[in-house]
């Protein structure tokens, strides 16, 4: 569960970070304070917990964004849209395995719902609009070949492109380690070094931690 001390912080920004599941995995929320709109990026497993908070905050559902399709990070999809009006957001390279999703989850002893198509597909450079929030998008395959970064208010949501002292995996089917490192190097570390990183799995770090102590990072040097 997420620290109310790290939520009141984060909304700020304004993005509350939920840690769910048996695989460590962040969900996120992003607020609109000015409409009360609301996007909710990567539903994991036991994500449902959070449509109780939307409900008794008086917040509405705009988008369920996916920075990649692997089912750890879209096994709740389902849920939310079927729940709400949410327009479902999705990057086309990705739609394969958006598609593989109940088969995904059952090879590692999971089992999960199909997801329903998403309505809008994301592309580099694109922003969303959340009531009066942007949400940049970046294109940064190599992880899965549709992968991307939420850019929110100077803080970065890297879904498994960056992690607190590592990156993501580049051993699953149509990941790219050369392709991974292009994409951090090219669209994150070009970023300020002060940049919030709000990863996929695992604790918040910034953009000039990573530089500076990621091992990964200073190899590919």
């Amino acid at each position: 569960m997420y620290d109310l001390r790290e939520r009141k912080q984060k909304r700020k920004l304004p993005i509350l970070r939920y840690n769910l599941g048996p695989m460590d995995n962040n969900t996120y929320l992003i607020v609109d304070s000015m409409t009360n709109e609301v996007a909710l990026v990567d539903p994991t497993f036991d994500s449902e917990t959070i449509w109780e908070e939307i409900q008794e905050s008086g917040y509405t559902l705009r988008y369920v964004l996916n920075t990649h399709a692997h089912f750890d990070h879209i096994i709740g999809n389902a849920y939310f849209l079927e729940n709400s009006s949410a327009i479902l957001a999705l990057h086309r390279n990705d739609l394969g395995f958006l598609h593989q999703l109940p088969v995904q989850a059952q090879m590692f002893g999971f089992s999960a719902k199909p997801s329903p198509e998403p309505s809008l597909f994301l592309e580099e450079g694109q922003t969303l609009m959340l009531g009066s929030t942007p949400i940049e998008v970046r294109f940064t395959p190599g992880h899965a070949p549709g992968h991307v970064t939420f850019l929110v208010e100077g803080a970065a949501i890297v879904g498994d492109c960056l992690f607190q002292g590592s990156i993501g995996r580049t051993d699953l089917p149509q990941s790219s380690l050369q392709t991974l490192m292009h994409s951090i190097q090219i669209q994150l570390l070009t970023l300020p070094d002060g940049t919030p990183v709000y990863p996929g799995h695992g604790a918040p770090t910034t953009i000039g931690e990573e530089r500076r102590h990621n091992p990964f990072l200073q190899e590919w040097k």
